[in-house]
């Protein structure tokens, strides 16, 4: 069986990465090598993570067995991708899916969705379309955002925006977010910047070497043409935070009145494509790096301005200590505008 490769295309205008195609036998050892070398061609973090990926070939190889069980083999292919420590890549086959959650599992949550709903958000909060949203007691304007994935347009932007003007600052909370449409990250970040700002660079494959990118290209946010957020902003995550999230708190340290607040953030930097092995079975892998303005990677997460951690205590006495820290933080500077 012929193992055909897609086109991997990046979000960068008329650049495209394709590989010759390869036949590998629809064998156990031929879908091992198949995949092996998907990843050895386009994924793009090796050099950056230190991995040396022909020794990680050399330990899985010889568990290699045509008569082992598909469950077995399916599970040792998907550890071999934990390798990678990369939440962005995925084994999925009909009856299971290869993941690696280090990135956030091993981490504080510093986040109670419970304590969210029962303590600040109630029963009472207005939404408009995926951002839940709700003046609080002390003028104090929050939002809570659960997936980048939950589609949002101008004219809700537009209300929240307007419903929220009169507060003394706004808080954006993209705890445990685990990405999405990064549409929707330029979306939301333009309502808060005044001129075109400058907030990362993006690579893509121009071969199979490890290092063979392109020139980093700029990403830039435009400021939305319209109605604008001009008070201060603070914005809070957590290791659960990852990919389109990791983007959106990437993109905020840059908009001029906003502050990063709680955790480091899950990182998951590099945009995922796919390819399907001889068996059918798919693999998901990061093929484009993304850098923020200091030409720095995002893959292992972004540090907060300011590191505030969920008090044990103070949860059981029904209070967020990064609701709250955020809260002194913006009755405080609210005072001052």
């Amino acid at each position: 069986m012929k193992y055909r490769l897609l086109i991997l295309i990046c979000c960068i205008p008329l650049f495209f990465s394709c590989f010759d195609e390869q036949e590998y036998d629809n064998t156990k050892r031929g879908n091992f090598d198949a995949l092996w070398q998907i990843l050895d061609e386009r994924y793009c973090f090796f050099e950056y993570k230190d991995i040396d990926w022909n020794a990680i070939y050399d330990k899985y190889s010889i568990r290699i067995d045509e008569t082992m069980s598909q469950d077995a083999f399916f599970s040792m292919m998907a550890e071999m991708l934990t390798e990678l420590k990369d939440g962005h890549v995925n084994l999925s086959a009909s009856h299971d899916l290869g993941r690696f959650w280090g990135w956030y599992e091993d981490f504080p949550r510093n986040f109670d969705s419970n304590l969210l709903y029962d303590n600040y958000l109630g029963t009472n909060y207005m939404i408009a379309s995926g951002l839940k949203y709700k003046i609080l007691d002390d003028n104090v304007g929050y939002i809570y955002y659960e997936s980048f994935s939950d589609g949002i347009g101008d004219g809700n932007l537009s209300q929240v925006i307007d419903r929220l003007s009169l507060c003394s600052g706004i808080i954006i909370d993209v705890r445990s977010n685990g990405g999405g449409q990064l549409t929707n990250v330029d979306k939301i970040v333009a309502r808060f910047v005044n001129e075109k700002t400058h907030v990362g660079y993006i690579m893509h494959k121009t071969g199979k070497g490890h290092n063979d990118f392109s020139k980093p290209f700029k990403k830039y946010i435009e400021p939305y043409d319209g109605l604008r957020y001009q008070k201060n902003v603070v914005v809070l995550a957590n290791r659960g935070s990852y990919s389109a999230t990791n983007d959106f708190v990437n993109a905020m340290k840059y908009a001029p009145n906003a502050i990063i607040m709680g955790d480091r953030t899950g990182g998951g930097s590099g945009l995922p494509f796919s390819s399907e092995l001889p068996n059918g079975w798919n693999v998901r892998f990061s093929a484009c790096p993304m850098l923020n303005r200091e030409m720095k990677h995002l893959e292992f997460g972004i540090e907060p301005d300011l590191y505030v951690e969920m008090n044990e205590l103070e949860r059981l006495a029904g209070k967020d200590s990064m609701i709250e820290k955020a809260r002194e933080y913006l009755r405080s500077t609210g005072d001052a505008l």
